[in-house]
């Protein structure tokens, strides 16, 4: 096994936060908004979805990982060994 667990668990953390970011600005639509009247900000939306939004990210990033683990097991992206390497 070229990796461990944490490292598994670790890309698939780095996977869903770039994914959530790719994922956040979907379905937002600027020029439906009308000017905030109860003092909120004008870029942000009445309702974002997170949800929805999260449940996306979470999937999506699966397929994204499971990608990058073939990619790792069949040797098309190595990665680096870190045990002995000290100079």
């Amino acid at each position: 096994m070229p990796i461990g667990p944490i490292t598994m668990l670790a890309i698939y953390i780095v996977c869903w936060w770039v994914v959530l970011f790719a994922i956040l600005p979907l379905g937002m639509n600027q020029q439906a908004q009308e000017k905030p009247d109860d003092g909120a900000q004008w870029g942000a939306p009445r309702d974002p979805q997170l949800k929805k939004k999260f449940i996306t990210t979470t999937w999506v990033s699966a397929i994204v990982w499971v990608f990058v683990m073939v990619l790792v097991f069949t040797g098309w992206l190595p990665l680096p060994t870190m045990v002995g390497n000290a100079v």
